[in-house]
């Protein structure tokens, strides 16, 4: 099986040891996208609606470089620090998948990288 690594400058870049994404065959693995301004590296968290947007605007990016998009979608990991925002997340990434959404889970977790308030992963399988 090939492994070819993702980057794209749509995207933020890595800010650890680890790749936007790995196309393993026809199955691409998308590292955790955090609200990063891919152009000024700065955080977009207003609120938690644009928050929202801006993780799902970087997972687009980085699924279009590797020929994917949301419909191919199978899987995704939210991480949130608040579970009490949980419906207001939820709305906001329910437009990315408006039919057959992937299966999913969500976890709140204490802290997320740069404090952000919502992390999301995705599997997607062409």
């Amino acid at each position: 099986m090939s492994k070819q690594l993702i980057l794209t400058a749509e995207a933020p870049a890595p800010i650890g040891p680890y790749s936007q994404a790995v196309l393993a065959g026809n199955t691409l693995y998308v590292s955790g996208q955090i609200a990063l301004d891919p152009e000024t590296g700065e955080l977009i968290n207003e609120n938690i609606t644009e928050e929202t947007h801006a993780v799902m605007k970087n997972m687009e990016a980085i699924l279009r470089a590797a020929g994917f998009g949301f419909s191919d979608v199978v899987k995704c990991t939210i991480f949130i620090r608040d579970m009490g925002q949980f419906a207001t997340i939820n709305e906001a990434y329910g437009q990315y998948f408006k039919s057959n959404p992937p299966a999913r889970e969500t976890v709140e977790v204490s802290k997320l990288p740069k404090n952000v308030n919502v992390e999301i992963s995705c599997i997607a399988v062409k």
